[in-house]
């Protein structure tokens, strides 16, 4: 049996990439073979990275790709209210594909694996994470249970009556930012129920802000593969993971309440803003030492030593990518006002 780590990545996000690698190599415990799954084809810089592991390879299985490129495309093309509510926004028809390709890691090399976003820092070892995988076949450790179910399930009332086991709904949704799986974990049948299911109505369930977390999230549940989420069967023992948290640092290791975090996540960070840290500009990242610690872990010469400020352009420029932002915001929050009203 084969342990590893998947992560999602291209050169755009190279930043975080290093900055990931470089905890898993200081605090994963061993040495855990990693597969970098290309979210698209901007993979120069990642390419030069993985030469230079020798525990690090790239996916290239191009049928899995394509297969699971195909089967985001099959669902979400013939869900007629995603379709409509991103023509809407002003979103493309598949509104982030390629973040499905994380479904990849179901036909990759590793028997028992997990998945990191990018935008993660891994904080401590992680073989407790693959034991419990020996028990369920799907784990996770956050706090998403807590959150509003519309942002992973905005279905009316009674269709997610009829389609979900109603005393285990909210306890069960998860980030999908980070999890641990298996290999095939959903068969051929399953994924042909799956299909079959979701194109005849089922598909309204699912949320349309993040599509490939809705998707992951009614894949497990709706297949009922069993589940186990550390945050919430051993919430006594469970830390945040969240940027926003307020975490202890001591030696660049992040501790919630005495507790050694698993993974730090970023989330709703935009690459860019990393990418402009590691430039030398004065960017205000949460932990930003500890992120810097862990991209420059190899390479310390190359950290930046001064940070400048924005000139006036960028600052402009920001500004008004963040007007166009909020401008996008403020329509997905009148959508959902609106269909809470004519659901009600």
């Amino acid at each position: 049996m084969t342990d590893g780590i998947y992560i999602l990545g291209n050169d755009v996000v190279y930043d975080q990439v290093v900055a990931l690698l470089n905890s898993i190599e200081a605090n994963a415990g061993r040495k855990i073979p990693i597969c970098i799954i290309p979210y698209n084809d901007r993979l120069d810089k990642v390419r030069e990275e993985i030469a230079a592991r020798d525990n690090v390879t790239l996916f290239e299985n191009s049928a899995a790709i394509i297969y699971w490129d195909n089967f985001a495309t099959q669902i979400w093309k013939n869900y007629p209210r995603a379709q409509k509510t991103w023509r809407e926004w002003g979103f493309s028809e598949l509104y982030e594909l390629p973040m499905h390709r994380k479904f990849c890691a179901f036909d990759g090399p590793f028997d028992k694996f997990i998945y990191f976003d990018a935008d993660t820092l891994l904080m401590g070892p992680i073989d407790y994470v693959y034991e419990k995988l020996d028990s369920y076949d799907w784990v996770v450790n956050d706090f998403q249970y807590k959150s509003d179910l519309k942002y992973i399930f905005d279905g009316s009332p009674e269709l997610l009556q009829q389609v979900f086991n109603q005393e285990k709904l909210q306890s069960q949704i998860f980030c999908a930012g980070w999890f641990a799986s298996k290999k095939h974990i959903f068969s051929q049948d399953m994924l042909v129920d799956i299909l079959n299911k979701l194109e005849a109505g089922e598909a309204d369930v699912m949320a349309l802000v993040a599509p490939d977390q809705s998707l992951f999230n009614y894949m497990v549940l709706r297949s009922r593969i069993s589940y186990y989420n550390f945050a919430y069967h051993d919430s006594d023992k469970a830390t945040g993971n969240h940027w926003s948290s307020n975490f202890d640092v001591v030696d660049n290791i992040l501790y919630d309440q005495g507790r050694r975090l698993t993974y730090l996540h970023y989330m709703s960070i935009g690459a860019s803003t990393f990418t402009q840290l590691c430039a030398g500009e004065d960017v205000n990242v949460p932990y930003r030492d500890v992120f810097l610690h862990y991209r420059y872990l190899n390479s310390p010469e190359q950290r930046p030593q001064s940070f400048r400020s924005e000139s006036p352009l960028v600052r402009l420029q920001k500004t008004t990518s963040s007007f166009i932002q909020q401008k996008v915001n403020n329509i997905k929050l009148n959508y959902r006002n609106f269909k809470d009203k004519i659901t009600q």
